[in-house]
């Protein structure tokens, strides 16, 4: 069971199911019918917790159904019998993304909860002049440590034809330069220098001995 509570940190209005528990992360531990086990504990830098009879468990990684399923697993190998367990995240830790390219306002901006590719471009300002929307790049590494990269379409994603993919923690999302159209820009702004300054061009033209 996930849940959200109101701690002092910001929270969204769900967590996904995909959500991967983290270090520092404070989680509500209960055994259903053994109010005895019922614990608050935070994630260690390690990323364990301690919990009664069963000592340390490695929690870091897993998603709440998963950890759940390893601490019932750890409690009905010696002590219950097919015990219950529920997680409920108290507090989780804030996380980042980073928004790089040919953004209004590129950075690195915290990760809260749950945040799709639109709308983490709309916190980063959209996309600035010359930006290809047609081909954003995210790049992410699993963890098992191996690197993604994904090209999406932001103007068929806005359209409705292709779906919004949620980030994740570490995401870096870059948005580059359409390169047609900065050689275009280009060559128009010297067209215009041109026309402005007739000596420009031949200038441009003279070669250095």
């Amino acid at each position: 069971m996930v849940a959200l509570p109101g701690a002092n940190k910001a929270q969204p209005t769900s967590i996904s199911p995909d959500y991967k528990i983290t270090p520092n992360d404070l989680l509500e531990v209960e055994v259903f019918g053994v109010s005895e086990l019922k614990r608050t504990v935070r994630v260690n830098t390690t990323g364990q917790i301690s919990l009664p009879l069963i000592g340390m468990i490695q929690v870091a990684g897993l998603t709440p159904a998963d950890a759940e399923a390893l601490i019932a697993l750890q409690y009905g190998s010696k002590y219950l019998q097919d015990p219950q367990v529920s997680i409920f995240i108290k507090e989780f830790t804030t996380q980042r993304i980073t928004l790089d390219g040919a953004l209004a306002k590129p950075g690195i901006y915290p990760l809260t909860g749950q945040i799709t590719l639109l709308r983490a471009l709309a916190l980063a300002g959209g996309g600035a002049q010359l930006a290809d929307m047609e081909q954003v790049m995210l790049f992410r590494l699993t963890p098992e440590g191996q690197s993604l990269v994904e090209k999406h379409d932001v103007l068929k994603i806005r359209k409705g034809e292709a779906p919004d993919p949620s980030l994740q923690a570490d995401d870096v999302v870059v948005v580059n330069r359409n390169g047609a159209r900065a050689t275009l820009r280009d060559s128009l702004f010297r067209d215009i220098l041109d026309t402005l300054n007739p000596f420009s061009s031949a200038y441009r033209n003279v070669t250095v001995p």
